[in-house]
């Protein structure tokens, strides 16, 4: 085929213009993104229950729904959380790969059956079923910089102009808004209610009947008789609009004419549809929205149009409102994406300089570099048939190929070159005859760099997403690198090299001077090489104890080193979460709020923009005494300090504050996983100990776990047991008096948990009204006894005339896992120790833990047990695999077998500067390693097959065997070294998305270099024991020194 293309230069260089032409054009269709979509997928079903507490909801929502989710296709696990806000949601997360379209019709076909079990109120509200994303984009907040507008006007102004016109944004997948639209808040007296013999029910009848729709007809309408001259519509009554308008709405009337009117007995006003959240940015009155990401959108181009979107709706707004970002996740995307861009730009001229080096002929180190844009863009048009996107793990993939590919280009120009040197043909028959000796080795060391990296591609879960994204990547570099080897270098070389007097050492100047020493050195440095290769290969026991301390030492540091799912990294955001004690106001949470802003906005000025703080919000649930803040960081060239000592330093500053907890968290890598760093686990209720045993249970876990220097910051994620006011009907007492019981539930439920009656029309767009007894009724326990019920003979009765009244600690959030009660603990791990020691340590003291609860690891720590599962599988099918490609290559058992010997070397070396540079065992390094194994075979094979092809020829093995080794010096220590130096932008980087990039490129420059300088000595060794052993060769050293005290160990007398 090479000599096809040798006689035939224009159809190679047509080939290589056709992949660049193609990798163009998939460029522009890729999807951008930091990460490809790596969190298995999830749904979420949320339901409303307006004034339910926790245990209610729990029972009567929560309960039956989750009954229901059996046979559910993929399904792996779900969660459930009831909130005393009134509020349910149960995410069902499912396998990699499952399609979330069907897993969301599936789950609302499960829900059709459950549906009409549900309380009426719950249907009212509506039950919910959305593919879900844990992971927030862009947060969008609005502020009023002088406080003429407060958070409730502002957060109708994010539904009413904002939500729906962000919603339909291409890209946007869903959207949650920090806050709620203008209701009309119909505030009862409930005592002036009683002094007209009113009730609850009758006030929300007479709205539902005087607020309402009528579909009246038309005059005319048809059928009508011929002289019918008139059609025209009929609008008997509409929907009313304003205050004043429900103020007139008539509950009563008298004979005589007079009439109590809904002014009478209440208070109306254009107020919030939920107080529930109260927001602030930098302590001005503010309110948010945030928008979350679609599946397979690209988040960079998301972001504009939702920028832009929002920069052309906001010039509407009042002149005091502002727009501010408190959370942009792609500055970090963007800057991760073009600092690796940088890193290949960075190895490209590392890897030409080396070559040139070795080559010292601009000509043949051009022809290599040329192979570096042709594989890469024929690598972009295969991602995009594959369906990959270009995130920060295929352009690493990308960083490596590089190194990788120009191996192939090197081997043949080297090999060119020698041979005009060497044998002074021509450019062309140089190629062709260099075709003749290396071609095979080329295909040899593609199929090796391809299998090594070819079980990654078929792993499952979030860990094979990451793998496949190198594994395709890699391999697609791969192959374009041989055919580019065969078909464009060869054709390359015998146009373009020119003979060997054209060497730039042979001129005067400094470079012609630095070139010929540098021969020099390197010429006499092989002379001594190849007396190291000799005495190795003598001394073999010797060489093989030191083999087998290495193998020992790689069995030391693996299992030494601790583990992880990936790196943290510095993406410049962070967020506080805040927990006031059970049952504080948000008067109380506000408090620690205020402490939050101050702390960032005066202590880290330096490093901090602003603070968007959110009052009765978290991660861990609604509620009073829940709060968070959003803290956005400035540009990493702006800022003295990373992410993790502003968290550290504000997690000092927190722990002095008595009245709450607040925690300082820095998301994760890849946020579809969770929300913090660390560990995520659900402690489960499986010996039916009930909610005060549970807790107990907990109690004791966070105890021990404040003991282990192995964990830090371990705290539940849900809201503690509060104080709760219990109204217990005296069912006997209120049929004496002649009360219906529903008629009392509907009045305590309206008046302290508020009503949805129906919509109203403000401005041209439909909201809801909501009635509720006013806020100086429902502040304390006596004021139940101000809430009347009508008796069927029209009398008022007290609610103490009927109840008794006790107080009682009970939940203000249940957490459900797989079914079963459960309680929901996240924490990081210690100074010093990684997530998976933090792992080991929580299970040990689980272990302690009374018989009755069972440990089960969710979000990143799922993952991550599920990655150290699968890591030696990974290992040993790759080793496998390349052992198979090599046999069947060299149809033989035993060459295979003194190749992959060295893969141990190049492991050595990449666990070594892991160890040194205080990397974790995670993905990254899982990829490093497998890097070097391929990487650390390619050498062997250069020396492997030119010695096979000396025996061949009828070279004596042990001469040819050193030889070989003397030869393939140069083209091995030129590749490693392109390999290394491509590599080594990775390993040096600083900034945004260091922590990835530093992980693989440190542990692969660490393997490569280990690899290379033992492997050189070693390699010989190895194959000469093989075929001495395995392969039944005379591998006896002919004229050896009679003087030499060394023994001739490797000998045979076959």
């Amino acid at each position: 085929m090479s000599r096809f293309f040798i006689d035939r230069p224009i159809f190679a260089w047509v080939i290589a213009v056709a992949l660049i032409i193609a990798g163009g054009l998939a460029i522009g269709n890729l999807s951008v993104a930091q990460f490809p979509s790596i969190a298995p997928p999830a749904v979420t079903i949320t339901a409303t229950y307006p004034g339910a507490d926790a245990k209610t909801l729990e029972n009567t929502t929560t309960q039956i729904i989750e009954q229901q989710l059996k046979g559910i296709d993929n399904l792996r696990y779900f969660s459930s959380s009831s909130s005393s806000a009134g509020t349910v949601s149960i995410t069902l997360t499912f396998d990699q790969g499952t399609d979330p379209d069907i897993a969301q019709v599936q789950v609302q076909n499960k829900l059709q059956s459950a549906t009409p079990l549900l309380p009426q109120e719950v249907q009212q509200q509506g039950v919910r079923v959305s593919k879900s994303s844990a992971n927030i984009l862009l947060v969008i907040a609005l502020a009023s910089q002088n406080g003429s507008h407060n958070a409730n006007d502002l957060s109708d102004l994010v539904a009413t102009r904002l939500q729906d016109p962000l919603s339909r944004v291409s890209g946007v997948g869903d959207t949650q808004s920090f806050g709620s639209q203008y209701a009309m808040r119909i505030w009862i007296d409930p005592v002036k209610l009683s002094s007209f013999k009113l009730t609850i029910s009758d006030v929300t009848a007479a709205v539902r009947a005087q607020n309402a729709q009528v579909s009246a007809g038309q005059l005319g309408a048809r059928p009508a008789s011929k002289e019918q001259m008139l059609n025209a519509a009929v609008s008997v009554q509409s929907r009313l609009q304003t205050p004043e308008q429900f103020c007139d709405i008539i509950l009563k009337s008298t004979t005589v004419g007079s009439a109590v009117k809904l002014c009478d007995v209440a208070r109306v006003e254009l107020g919030a549809e939920s107080y529930g959240i109260d927001a602030t940015f930098n302590g001005k009155p503010g309110s948010a929205i945030a928008i979350k990401l679609a599946s397979g959108a690209n988040a960079l181009d998301t972001v504009d149009a939702v920028k832009a979107k929002v920069a052309e709706i906001s010039k509407s707004f009042p002149d005091d409102v502002s727009v501010h970002y408190p959370l942009d996740t792609t500055p970090f995307v963007r800057l991760s994406i073009e600092q690796v861009v940088e890193t290949l730009i960075e190895a490209v001229v590392l890897v030409f300089l080396v070559m040139f080096l070795f080559l010292q002929n601009w000509r043949a180190t051009l022809i290599p570099t040329i192979a570096v844009p042709v594989v890469l863009m024929g690598t972009f048009a295969i991602m995009s048939v594959a369906g990959l996107s270009i995130n920060t793990l295929t352009l690493f993939g990308m960083v490596l190929a590089i190194g990788l590919l120009v191996d192939d280009a090197i081997v043949v120009v080297e090999n060119v070159e020698r041979l005009m040197d060497e044998e002074g043909l021509s450019p062309k028959e140089a190629a062709r005859k260099s075709m003749d000796e290396i071609s095979s080795a080329l295909i040899g060391i593609g199929l090796v760099l391809s299998a090594v990296f070819l079980p990654m591609a078929f792993f499952g879960g979030s860990t094979g997403v990451i793998f496949r994204q190198f594994s395709v990547t890699i391999i697609s570099a791969m192959v374009l690198s041989v055919l580019v080897a065969l078909i464009l270098t060869p054709a390359l070389c015998a146009t373009m090299l020119k003979t060997r007097d054209s060497s730039l050492a042979d001129g005067a100047g400094p470079l012609a001077r630095f070139f010929r020493w540098f021969n020099a050195k390197f010429e006499s440095g092989k002379l001594g090489y190849e007396r190291g290769v000799r005495k190795t290969a003598r001394n073999w026991v010797r060489s093989m104890l030191i083999y087998a301390a290495i193998i020992v030492g790689v069995g030391v540091i693996f299992m030494r080193l601790p583990s992880s799912f990936l790196p943290d990294e510095d993406q410049g955001i962070m967020m506080v979460l805040v927990q006031s004690p059970a049952g504080a106001t948000s008067a109380r949470t506000d408090q620690a709020l205020t402490l939050v802003r101050e702390h960032f906005l005066e202590e880290e000025k330096a490093n901090v923009d602003g603070v968007f703080a959110i009052n009765g919000f978290s991660f861990a649930g609604q509620g009073q005494n829940a709060g968070m803040a959003f803290v956005n960081l400035k540009d990493w060239e702006d800022r003295p300090d990373d992410v993790q000592t502003i968290a550290g330093r504000a997690m000092g500053r927190f722990q002095q504050y008595k009245d709450g907890m607040i925690f300082p968290i820095v998301p994760p890598a890849v946020q579809e996983l969770g929300n913090a760093t660390g560990f995520d686990l659900q402690l489960v209720d499986t010996g039916n100990l009930g909610h005060d045993g549970l807790v107990a249970a907990r109690n004791q876990l966070l105890g021990m776990a404040s003991q282990d220097p192995r964990v830090d910051q371990v705290r539940p994620v849900s809201l503690d047991d509060a104080p709760q006011f219990n109204v217990d009907i005296d069912q006997e007492k209120a049929r004496a008096l002649g009360l219906d019981i529903s008629e009392i539930n509907a009045t305590i439920s309206a008046a302290w948990g508020s009503s949805y009656v129906n919509d109203f029309i403000d401005r041209g767009r439909v909201k809801r009204v909501y009635l509720q007894a006013d806020e100086q009724y429902r502040q304390q326990p006596e004021d139940i006894g101000k809430l009347f019920v009508r008796s069927q003979s029209g009398e008022m009765a007290p609610f103490t005339a009927f109840s008794t009244q006790n107080w009682s600690k009970e939940p203000v959030q249940l957490t459900r896992y797989n079914g079963q009660p459960a309680m929901q603990i996240q924490g990081i791990p210690g100074p010093g120790y990684s997530s998976g020691s933090a792992i080991e340590a929580m299970e040990e003291m689980q272990a302690k833990l009374p018989p009755g609860t069972s440990l089960e690891w969710t979000g990143l720590s799922y993952e991550e047990q599920l990655s150290g599962g699968q890591a030696p599988l990974l290992y040993g099918l790759s080793l496998l695999i390349v052992f198979l490609c090599l046999a069947a290559l060299y149809e033989s058992w035993w060459i295979p077998l003194s190749v992959l010997l060295v893969v141990p070397l190049g492991v050595f070396g990449a666990l070594a500067a892991a160890m040194l540079s205080g990397l974790d065992n995670d993905i990254y390094l899982q990829v490093a390693l497998i890097t070097t194994m391929g990487v650390a075979a390619k050498n062997a094979i250069l020396i492997v097959e030119f010695a096979k092809e000396k025996i061949a020829d009828g070279m004596n093995v042990f001469e040819a065997t050193v030889f070989a080794a003397t030869q393939r010096l140069r083209p091995i220590l030129m590749t490693s070294l392109a390999f290394v130096f491509g590599v080594l932008p990775l390993a040096l980087t600083t900034g945004a998305g260091a922590g990835g990039q530093n992980a693989i490129g440190r542990a692969v420059v660490g393997g490569m270099t280990a690899a290379t300088v033992l492997a050189i000595f070693l390699v010989p060794t190895f194959f000469l024991l093989a075929a001495r052993y395995m392969g039944r060769l005379d591998t006896r050293e002919p004229d050896a020194s009679p003087d030499d005290d060394r023994p001739l160990n490797i000998v045979t007398e076959e």
